[in-house]
């Protein structure tokens, strides 16, 4: 062999060597991701909690047209995942309200009549417009040459209504499951049974309900969550009653959950 040959054989080796390392380091890094544990999956097959849930108002948002009613709600939540993807966990949603408490403005109107005769006359009328306070006299004059006059004068109270409610039909949608921090999307739909109509006298007790909202959850562990939503939430009696304005409220609501 001649000098030449060897140095060639040499480099070659060397080249060979070098291959070799590279395969065996990619062998190890390949090895090494492997075991290395994936980001777990914040979800459950079963979900059971409870929540809370309030609006201080209610307007024209898109549907309904009383004004100013508040609604309280304590109800029990179950869910059940449907389909878990690695970015959106798809549940069933159901939710039953025990208590669901309405509260419509009240216009208290008092007739004090000073003439022909003092008397005194007392009311209460629930209408879809806000009540308005006020105060005013009156004196008018009838064709038969009597006046009646007094004072009227108009103040505001509120009424709650006790019912209950429950909705079968609901979905949740939990995005990025693998962090505890997660997007959600909620809706349902159902019905809402009071002790008397809702929102005014001509109104029904018996009404529909749907909702449709956004918010987070936030998974401490797998096994216990805590969710945040503000929902658009409407009442209505699909016109199966004498009058039927409507309640459009912006609710928000805390869920804690648990299950496995």
């Amino acid at each position: 062999m001649s000098k030449r040959d060897g140095v060639c054989l040499v480099g070659l080796l060397r080249n060979l060597n070098l291959a070799v390392s590279v395969v065996l380091l990619g062998y190890a890094w390949s090895a090494i991701a492997q075991t290395q544990p994936q980001e777990p999956i914040y979800s459950r097959l079963n979900t059971f909690g409870v929540f809370g849930a309030y609006s201080g108002d209610s307007s024209h948002m898109v549907l309904g047209y009383a004004q100013n009613r508040k609604l309280l709600n304590i109800g029990v939540v179950y869910g059940r995942r449907l389909k878990q993807g690695s970015i959106v966990n798809w549940q069933y949603n159901a939710e039953f309200l025990p208590v669901a408490l309405e509260s419509d403005p009240v216009t208290h109107t008092v007739v004090d009549q000073q003439t022909p005769t003092p008397e005194v006359f007392v009311s209460d009328f629930r209408q879809s417009a806000a009540c308005v306070a006020s105060s005013e006299s009156y004196s008018d004059t009838l064709p038969n040459g009597v006046t009646y006059s007094g004072t009227v004068a108009t103040t505001c109270k509120r009424m709650w209504t006790v019912g209950e409610a429950f909705s079968p039909i609901g979905f949740q949608w939990n995005f990025l499951p693998r962090h505890r921090l997660q997007p959600v999307v909620i809706g349902h739909g159902g019905y809402i049974y009071s002790t008397q109509a809702i929102p005014i006298d001509f109104a029904g007790s018996f009404n529909f309900t749907f909702d449709l909202g956004a918010g987070v959850e936030y998974y401490r562990w797998n096994s216990r969550s805590v969710r945040v939503d503000y929902r658009y939430h409407h009442i209505s009696n699909h016109e199966t009653a004498d009058a039927n304005p409507g309640i459009d409220n912006g609710v928000f609501q805390v869920t804690y959950a648990f299950g496995r």
